[in-house]
């Protein structure tokens, strides 16, 4: 028997989801984010499994794309920071990824390049979040450098990224958007604007292409509800088992440096799961599982490889009970804010000792 800890990935309510954020936008093309190992998912039994779902994927680097084109993946693919290296310029050219242009460096670089193919780019213009991206009032020259250079094919995009819009009452989303459609007023152009929280909550953000991440998943991006976010379905579960149980008297203490005091006869179940499998170090005692469908507090500190539970007012607790420690029936938001985070650290920070059991595919 192998230690029961693992993520089960649901491909059908991954593709639910991707469906959803089709149906959104059904004049718009959706490019599928699948960076940083698909949020943890696994990039390539995802994009497998979105194939025929989805244009196009986006990528962090060019090191995720090749790995999707080694894995057979045809879709066209677009690194979402550009290239690093002349080199990967060249890479890109082969393997018929796009590139984002984020600085005139880049621009520059593409354009001074040899590429045995025209390059796909992207504009990417900086209206406020200012990481990446050219200021608005370089959007138009520098569109015409790429336009009219041999380097570069046809049907150049616009995109830019915004700063709040997981945040349905600051403006902020709306000025950005005005940035970007007065920088581009002059251009008749693909353009791409909305993430997950831009396309479910910010309809006027919708464009040609939408730039679907988190959602895809089946976590929100809002921390309040909103109809069409809580219409996804969670995509992992997080699962592992009791190992021991044991009863302490009160005034008796439970895990690393006494932090938690049983205050009555206290039965403790010992879960197979810990911060080396992912599950989030600074959990407060009171975050919640569910035994055997039911909530339960954990208690005490989180160690690498074993939580404790207060099961006392759980009844017929056995060695071997499942625990879902997020996904079906406990939400992954949750257990992100009970340990000050979010939902996006937890699951790309999921390591490979937590193996991902994909089912429904």
């Amino acid at each position: 028997m192998s230690r029961p800890a693992k993520a089960l990935i649901d491909l059908e309510a991954l593709r639910y989801n991707c469906q959803l954020a089709n149906s959104l936008s059904p004049n718009s093309q959706t490019m599928a984010v699948v960076k940083a190992n698909a949020y943890g998912h696994g990039a390539v039994p995802v994009a497998h499994a979105l194939t025929d779902l989805v244009p196009a994927f986006g990528v962090a680097c060019i090191e995720e794309a090749i790995e999707l084109r080694e894995a057979g993946i045809e879709n066209p693919i677009h690194l979402l920071e550009g290239a690093f290296s002349n080199d990967e310029i060249s890479i890109a050219a082969e393997q018929h990824f796009s590139l984002a242009v984020v600085n005139q460096e880049q621009k520059r670089a593409n354009l001074n390049a040899n590429p045995s193919t025209p390059l796909r780019v992207w504009i990417c213009v900086d209206t406020g979040m200012h990481r990446l991206g050219l200021a608005p009032d370089e959007l138009t020259s520098t569109y015409r450098e790429l336009a009219t250079s041999n380097n570069v094919a046809g049907d150049i995009v616009v995109a830019t990224h915004f700063a709040c819009a997981d945040d349905l009452e600051n403006d902020f989303t709306a000025i950005q958007l005005t940035r970007m459609t007065q920088a581009a007023d002059e251009l008749q152009v693909p353009k791409s604007f909305a993430n997950s929280a831009g396309l479910i909550g910010w309809p006027d953000t919708r464009a040609d292409w939408n730039r679907p991440g988190i959602m895809l998943y089946g976590s929100s991006p809002f921390s309040t509800p909103h109809p069409d976010a809580d219409r996804l379905l969670p995509v992992m579960t997080f699962t592992s088992a009791v190992i021991a149980l044991r009863d302490i008297q009160p005034g008796e203490t439970v895990g690393y440096a006494a932090t938690w005091k049983a205050e009555r006869p206290t039965r403790i179940a010992t879960v197979a799961i810990g911060y080396g499998d992912g599950y989030p170090l600074h959990a407060p005692s009171g975050t919640p599982v569910l035994i055997n469908g039911q909530r339960c507090p954990m208690v005490g500190r989180v160690s690498m490889d074993m939580i404790t539970v207060d099961v006392t007012d759980l009844p017929s607790v056995t060695i071997e009970d499942e625990v879902t420690l997020w996904g079906a029936g406990l939400s992954v938001n949750e257990i992100a804010a009970c340990a000050g985070t979010v939902s996006y650290e937890l699951l790309t920070r999921m390591p490979r000792r937590a193996p991902r059991v994909y089912i429904n595919g």
